[in-house]
């Protein structure tokens, strides 16, 4: 079961009218997704939506062949977000109820902001049954290692599910740090648009008994042989907070850099953000990662529409020529997970022509160069040298 569960709906700040029930459930079995997050679940209008799908199971809602389930996501008062999965259409009714007094704008924002802290939310959340743990863990702008050293801190003795990575980070870097030995990692894409380059960019693979919010939540915690069996995402050195670097002109610094020039970039003014790698090797345990026996393989991808716009020369990933090459190759191959991992380049080359498969061969076998994210920017690959050394990636289905 392929499940991104953290997405927003059009009633988030910052996001694409296109975000609707009708237009994710399309877009989604292209990616390879069969489970993905409603998000926005405390929003009344989204939630009136939602209940407009026929409900398949325990908390599981269906469009076309897609399946959902209840999520939303929350700011607290020291502006760390949260991922909540819900079990039931009356638990997301409760949970806004009881934060209403909490929120001003719980009614018009779909990732609304709580004057609550973590603790406070957390122990709320786990009153209901939903589930939730730190959204983005790593990011230098709304994360809980931002704010904290430690998980703890934000969230005292209450229960958490989980951790999201977020694209910056993967379970090489994660895996540096004591305290989440025992969290099960979640990589979810937190798209703000249904389209390839974002929907599902990042998504998990689980085990389930059966698809309902109960086995989820067992999978989560590691029960009855339910769990995540892999993490899919993003090389981290692409995530757009990955290296410190300037929020304006993105130039690359050092730790020690930034901390003698104050934040402040040399070369315009602008302000430095510490990068995910910066911030992980600061409050890490280890040098080198210490996976735990439970502990998914992760698998590193990038957008095929962007492999697409590299090997048709075109810079703008949503132009007409890309996107009709990129639905060409999913409708073949009937995902585009399978067409990034697993799908015989000679017959890729037949449907997108032999510069496609051969920047998917090198994609492969990690035969590129990446010009790392940071300050907001993401990275990018870059297919400019060849002879490298290449090694060979594991196919999806290995797991």
């Amino acid at each position: 079961m392929n499940a991104d569960l953290h997405i927003h709906s059009r009633f988030s700040g910052a996001t694409s009218k296109n975000m609707r029930i009708a237009t994710i459930a399309e877009q989604a079995p292209l990616k390879g997704l069969e489970l993905v997050g409603t998000g926005d679940a405390l929003h009344p209008a989204w939630l009136a939506e939602v209940r407009t799908l026929e409900e398949v199971g325990e908390g599981i809602f269906r469009s076309g062949t897609t399946s959902f389930i209840l999520t939303c996501e929350v700011e607290d008062a020291r502006k760390v977000h949260h991922l909540i999965i819900l079990p039931s259409i009356s638990a997301a009714e409760e949970l806004r109820e009881r934060f209403r007094r909490y929120s001003l704008d719980l009614e018009r924002d779909g990732r609304p902001h709580l004057t609550l802290r973590g603790e406070e939310i957390a122990d709320i959340v786990n009153e209901t049954d939903a589930v939730l743990g730190p959204s983005h863990a790593f990011v230098p702008w709304t994360s809980i290692y931002k704010e904290y050293d430690s998980l703890r801190e934000c969230y005292g003795t209450a229960r958490i599910a989980f951790l999201e990575l977020g694209l910056s980070a993967d379970t090489e870097l994660a895996d540096t740090i004591a305290e989440l030995q025992d969290v099960t990692f979640l990589s979810n894409s937190d798209a703000h648009s249904p389209w390839p380059n974002k929907l599902g960019r990042e998504f998990n693979r689980f085990r389930l008994g059966d698809l309902s919010f109960t086995e989820l939540k067992r999978a989560l915690f590691r029960r009855r042989g339910n769990r995540v069996v892999l993490n899919v995402g993003f090389d981290p050195r692409l995530g757009k907070y990955h290296r410190t670097a300037c929020i304006k002109c993105y130039t690359h610094y050092q730790l020690e850099e930034a901390e003698k020039l104050s934040w402040r970039c040399s070369r315009c003014g602008g302000r430095i953000k510490k990068g995910v790698r910066d911030r992980i090797r600061e409050i890490a345990t280890w040098k080198e990662p210490h996976h735990p026996e439970h502990r998914p393989p992760y698998l590193r991808i990038a957008p095929l529409s962007e492999i697409v716009a590299q090997a048709l020369k075109v810079s703008n990933v949503y132009s007409p020529r890309v996107q009709r090459v990129w639905r060409e190759l999913v409708m073949a191959f009937k995902s585009e997970i399978r067409v990034l991992v697993d799908v015989d380049p000679e017959d890729i080359a037949k449907v997108g022509g032999e510069a496609i498969a051969e920047l998917i061969r090198r994609f492969r076998a990690q035969d590129f160069d990446i010009v790392e994210g940071g300050g907001g920017k993401y990275g990018e690959i870059i297919f400019n040298r060849k002879g490298k050394g290449a090694k060979n990636q594991l196919s999806l289905d290995n797991w």
